[in-house]
Formats: C-alpha cells, structure tokens, sequence
C-alpha cells in the first residue's frame, strides 16, 4: 500500500512536523512519499499536507483535488473549509464561534475594540491583520487591499496570555492537543518559505470544556459536509477563551493542518498510522 503526502514546491518534504509519520506508517505497511500537489501522483491514497501555497492559487487546487479521487479529506470538504465563512455555517447551527462578520468593500460595521481583519481564504495567518480599536481608516484600506471577502472578528485578547487551543482527532477520534502562542503581535515573523507565521508550540491538556466544544464542532462539520466524523481522515480544532473563560471556535482545520507531532506523546503518529489504515480499507 502506498500513501502520497501533497505539499508545496517550497516545502518538498514539508515543514518536518510529519516526519515521524513516515515510520509509523511503514510500521504497519504502508509506503509514505511526498509529491508536490498539482503533479501526478501514484498512490493509494492521497493525503493533503503542507499544501500551504495554495490560497494564491485556489481555483488551480480545487481542480486539482476534485480531479483526485483518492483524496483525505475529500475534495467536497477541502472546498467547504479553504473558505473560513464556514465560520458562520458553524455558528448558526449552534456551535460556540468568536463573532464573524463577512466583510466587503464598504464594509462599516466594525467591531468595538481591537479587531481582526482577514482574508476569507488563507493558510498561515498570511493577509491578517490586528487593527486598533476605532482605526476604522486602516481596516478598510487592508480590506481594500485584499480585493475580496474578509473576514472581521473582535480580538480575543485573551489569547495573548493563553494562546489557542489546538485539539487534534484523527480518524474522527481525540488523539492530543497542543497550543499555539499569539500570532498577530508585533515580533511575529514568517518561516523561510514565507508561508506561514512560526509558532510557539508546546504540549496541552485540554480541559473538559475544550473537549466538548471540540468533540461538537466536529460532529456539526460532519453534518454540515454530509460525512460521518470517522471520514475525516484529521481534523484540528483551534479554540480561544472568550472574555468569560468558555471556549470559543476560532478555526477548524481539515484542508492542510500542522497536526502538532512534535509536541505530542511518541504515541501519536501510530495512531495517525492507524487511522489512514482505516481510510486505505474503506477505499
């Protein structure tokens, strides 16, 4: 059995989160390789990893999936989560999400507050930006700028002392979770590929509160995609504490999500290993 790992022309063997995945898989016989997306691939399956130039080229890798029929996940939900206004599915079916907002050109209704505008689609924080409360002036000329939809968010400013909240499942199971320090501050700086803001990353235990929010964002993604939760090959939860401590949605990450390997327990990419078993077996 072989498995394809998809990645980008600046990251050929990816950002060395997954290395350990490699192993793992031919621990259970299965042949991992990486191949950049938009080339032939020959695999058993395919399996979107650090694919992280995609947003400027969208409609060339939303071809590209859907012309792949071995992809994890699948073409169908690539397509409904590289636009974050799933955000707003997510919130109207009852799911706790920070406040979003879709914004155009001419877009006045600006949060109280410090705020975030981003792109609808991206990958690595690339094209958000932390405006100051009431500067109204510089949101709308980086909306302008982004010559798109965007998303508009209150910051949580919380997260400059506790960070987000990643929690990972696998195979529609918890497997770990991780955090990830503030992004949008003044010493953030991108990685050599230019692709996405480097992290601080360290290890997590998730409080019972996270895990259910998490557990019930997945299950509401699944409904929304038309999907049971085990088809979703990963999944990566990033949660924020609200001004009252509960968990808030910031992002759900199916497309192409560091998984948080390295902050793990060794324990980790076996269970990753096992769960593309199970999608091999279901091909």
């Amino acid at each position: 059995m072989k498995v394809v790992f998809a990645t980008c022309a600046a990251l050929p063997a990816g950002d060395g989160d997954d290395d350990a995945l490699v192993d793992a898989l031919a621990d259970v016989g299965v042949h991992a390789s990486w191949a950049e997306w938009g080339t032939p691939v020959d695999g058993d399956l395919v399996v979107l990893r650090s694919t992280w130039d995609y947003p400027e080229r969208l409609a060339e890798f939303l071809a590209w999936c859907e012309g792949e029929p071995r992809l994890v996940n699948p073409a169908s939900v690539v397509r409904w989560n590289t636009d974050k206004t799933y955000l707003v599915e997510l919130a109207d079916v009852g799911v706790p999400v920070v406040p979003t907002a879709v914004a155009e050109p001419g877009f006045a209704d600006w949060p109280d507050g410090e705020f975030v505008v981003k792109p609808t689609v991206g990958a690595g924080s690339r094209g958000a930006l932390r405006v100051a409360a009431g500067d109204h002036a510089t949101a709308a000329a980086h909306l302008d700028a982004l010559g798109g939809p965007a998303l508009v968010q209150p910051y949580q400013s919380t997260v400059d002392s506790a960070g987000e909240t990643a929690v990972v499942f696998l195979g529609g199971r918890f497997s770990h979770a991780f955090t990830k320090g503030a992004m949008l501050t003044p010493d953030a700086h991108y990685d050599e590929s230019g692709l996405y803001v480097v992290e601080r990353l360290s290890g997590a235990s998730p409080s019972p509160a996270q895990r259910r929010v998490a557990e019930d964002v997945v299950d509401a993604a699944a409904e929304l995609t038309g999907l049971r939760r085990d088809e979703f090959l990963y999944a990566r939860v990033d949660l924020v504490p609200g001004d009252d401590g509960s968990p808030l949605l910031l992002e759900l990450e199916l497309v192409e999500p560091s998984l948080g390997f390295r902050q793990t327990d060794a324990a980790a990419p076996h269970r990753f290993a096992s769960a593309v078993r199970a999608a091999l077996a279901h091909r």
